[in-house]
C-alpha cells in the first residue's frame, strides 16, 4: 500500500471541487484496504472512503485525514437458481458493470446506464433512476466492518434499502467500507420501459424494446440532460441530480396541490412517482425561480437539467453552497417543502 500526501481532491470528483487530503491511499485488495484502516487507526486520523467521485461536495479546506480510495476490480459471474449472479469488486467503473450485464443479455439493471461513479457506491445510496434501483437486484454486501476490523456478508435486507438511502448512509454510516456486491440478475429478461422518457423514445417502435436498446436509450437521454460525463461539456461538471424527489404524506400533498393551484399550476404526475406521493424536485427548482441556465457566474443551474448545479469553471465549495442554501430557502418560502441534498459533503 502507497500512502502519499497532500493529494488535490478536485480532479477525482466530477465536480471537480475541493481542496486536497492529507493522506491518500488507492486499495486494490482487501488486505491493502485493511492496512490503509490501520494506518489511519494508528495516527488517530478520520477516514473517508472515495469511490468514483460523482456524489460529492468536498470542502475548500480537503479532508485533514486519510481517503482511501476502493480500486478493488474484478467481476465474477455464475448461474445460480435461474438467476445470474454477478459478483463485481467496488472499484469497478458502474457503467462498465451494466454494459457487461447488458451485453450478457442480462436484465435487472438496463436502465442505470451511464450513472458515473462505481460499483461500491451503488448501495450506499440505493442508486435509482429510470424506473429501477439497485436494490432490486443486489443480493449480497462484501464489507469490513469497522467495529471489529472483521469481514462480513450484508443480505439485501439487513442493508436496509429505501429511497436514495441504506444503513450505509443513514444509521450505520461510517461502519461499513464496501468491498465487493453481488447482484443477481434475470438471463433473457425484459427490459424495464415504464419511466416517461423511455416511453417517450420508443413511441411508434414496431418491435420489443431489447436491453441493449434501452441501455442505449438511456445513455442518450442522460446525455440530453448532462447527466452523462462527457468531456469538453461543461453543464456535465457537476455532481448528477442535487437534491432528492420529496416524499410527502397524504396531507402535504394535498396541500402542495393547493399551493400550485392558486398560482394556475399543476403538480406533474407521473406513475413512477404517484404511488408514494413523491413529488418532481426539478418542477419545484424550477418554479422557484431557477430555470435551466440560471446564474452567470462561477456557479449555476445546468441548461440541461434543472437539478444539476454546475462548476461553470474555477467555482469553489462555498459558491456551491451558498446556491444550494438558496435554492433550498425558496422553495420553502414558496412550496413548503424542504428539500434534502443527494451529495455527500466532505470536509465541512
Amino acid at each position: 500500500m502507497n500512502v502519499q500526501e497532500n493529494v488535490p481532491l478536485a480532479p477525482l470528483t466530477t465536480l471537480k471541487i475541493g481542496g486536497p487530503t492529507r493522506y491518500f491511499a488507492e486499495c486494490k485488495n482487501v488486505a491493502e484496504v485493511q492496512d490503509a484502516v490501520a494506518f489511519a487507526r494508528s495516527r488517530n486520523l478520520p477516514l473517508f472512503v472515495l469511490g468514483g467521485g460523482s456524489n460529492l461536495v468536498i470542502s475548500d479546506a480537503g479532508w485533514p485525514g486519510l481517503v482511501l480510495r476502493i480500486a478493488i476490480a474484478g467481476i465474477d459471474e455464475r448461474n445460480e437458481n435461474g438467476k445470474a449472479i454477478f459478483e463485481a469488486g467496488a472499484g469497478e467503473e458502474w457503467d462498465n458493470f451494466v454494459a457487461r450485464a447488458v451485453a450478457h443479455n442480462c436484465a435487472g439493471v438496463e436502465c442505470l446506464s451511464g450513472i458515473p461513479g462505481s460499483v461500491g457506491g451503488t448501495p450506499v445510496q440505493n442508486v435509482g433512476a429510470y424506473g429501477q434501483e439497485v436494490a432490486e437486484t443486489i443480493e449480497s454486501v462484501l464489507a469490513l466492518d469497522l467495529r471489529d476490523n472483521q469481514l462480513c456478508e450484508l443480505c439485501n435486507e439487513a442493508c436496509g434499502f429505501n429511497y436514495r438511502t441504506s444503513i450505509f448512509n443513514t444509521n450505520e454510516r461510517g461502519r461499513y467500507i464496501i468491498l465487493r456486491v453481488t447482484y443477481a440478475l434475470t438471463p433473457g429478461g425484459r427490459p424495464r420501459v415504464q419511466y416517461a422518457d423511455l416511453k417517450k423514445h420508443f413511441t411508434g417502435w414496431q418491435q420489443v424494446p431489447t436491453l441493449s436498446d434501452t441501455r442505449d436509450a438511456v445513455r442518450r437521454i442522460r446525455a440530453s440532460k448532462a447527466m452523462l460525463i462527457t468531456p469538453g461539456d461543461p453543464d456535465s461538471r457537476s455532481a448528477g441530480s442535487f437534491f432528492k424527489n420529496p416524499v410527502l404524506s397524504s396531507e402535504q400533498h394535498e396541500k402542495l396541490r393547493r399551493r400550485a393551484a392558486t398560482r394556475g399550476l399543476q403538480i406533474p404526475s407521473y406513475p413512477a412517482l404517484d404511488a408514494q406521493h413523491k413529488i418532481s424536485a426539478a418542477w419545484l427548482v424550477e418554479h422557484s425561480g431557477f430555470s435551466k441556465g440560471y446564474g452567470d457566474g462561477r456557479v449555476g443551474i445546468s441548461r440541461k437539467h434543472a437539478l444539476a448545479i454546475v462548476n461553470r469553471g474555477d467555482a469553489t465549495a462555498a459558491d456551491i453552497v451558498a446556491l444550494k442554501e438558496q435554492i433550498q430557502q425558496r422553495v420553502k418560502e414558496i412550496w413548503g417543502v424542504c428539500l434534502q441534498p443527494e451529495p455527500v459533503f466532505v470536509g465541512f
